[in-house]
């Protein structure tokens, strides 16, 4: 059982490097990728072709949210007009607890 126990530790410290090894593997790419990008006119040619790209794609992630806000308000309004319309006749669903719809928004 003792035996055991050691393997167990030891599992425990070889996937501890594993773990530590990767994050400063990935560490060094990151460092290396921003200091490319920030420290050579190379990079800085590749920043200025990048960042027309990054604004549009801002532009187009603005527009969509705008799009969407609107349809939940429009999937709203009519959740709303259900639950009016539902509202006028409730005698006739008088044998239901509550004829009201929630709104999912």
């Amino acid at each position: 059982m003792v035996g055991r126990d050691r393997d167990l530790q030891q599992e425990g410290r070889v996937s501890e490097n594993s773990r530590t090894m990767a994050a400063t593997v990935v560490g060094a790419v990151i460092g290396g990728i921003a200091g490319y990008l920030f420290f050579t006119e190379n990079g800085k040619e590749l920043r200025r072709q990048f960042e027309p790209a990054i604004e549009d794609i801002s532009r187009e992630l603005n527009s969509f949210r705008s799009t969407f806000e609107k349809a939940a308000g429009v999937a709203t309004e009519g959740w709303k007009v259900l639950n009016e319309a539902l509202g006028e006749g409730s005698e006739r669903f008088s044998r239901y607890s509550n004829p009201h719809q929630t709104s999912p928004f």
